[in-house]
């Protein structure tokens, strides 16, 4: 057994896209597989995650801290972790996920300052520290937000 092969116990899934209630040959005719009466069996039956009243689950549940839907991924790399690169090499995303320096590019990327830097590289990423900034310039490479 390997997971190339693993498929679900014969029975346990079955396709919902027949017709309900087109007579007894189709296998669901009559009651149209609701059963017997009983509010599960009439229109207007309640919603899914309904308790009859009950405070259900998900407000049973405490809800803590917030979530910002418009919270970016930035990834951010010290200088040190540029050293991977030849002197004049272009640093851009791509190069870094390359050299495997990063392992995704989330919602941008941006160098910090931490480490020392000893090759003058042309980097163009979303966004630098200005410490990094500064010591990229200072060996006469260039730092371009792109």
């Amino acid at each position: 057994m390997d997971l190339s092969n693993l498929k679900p116990a014969a029975g346990s899934t079955a396709s919902d896209n027949f017709r309900r209630g087109r007579g007894h040959g189709s296998g669901n005719g009559k009651t149209a597989g609701k059963g017997h009466k009983g509010q599960k069996a009439r229109s207007g039956a309640p919603r899914i995650g309904f308790e009859g009243g009950q405070m259900p689950l998900y407000r049973r549940l405490p809800k803590r801290g917030f979530k910002n839907y418009n919270h970016k991924n930035i990834v951010a790399i010290n200088l040190s972790a540029l050293e991977a690169f030849e002197d004049g090499a272009v640093v851009d995303t791509e190069a870094l996920l390359e050299k495997k320096v990063i392992k995704n590019a989330g919602d941008g990327v941006k160098i910090l300052g931490n480490g020392e830097l000893t090759k003058k590289l042309t980097v163009k990423v979303d966004a630098f520290s200005a410490s990094a900034k500064e010591k990229i310039e200072a060996l006469g490479g260039t730092a371009e937000v792109i």
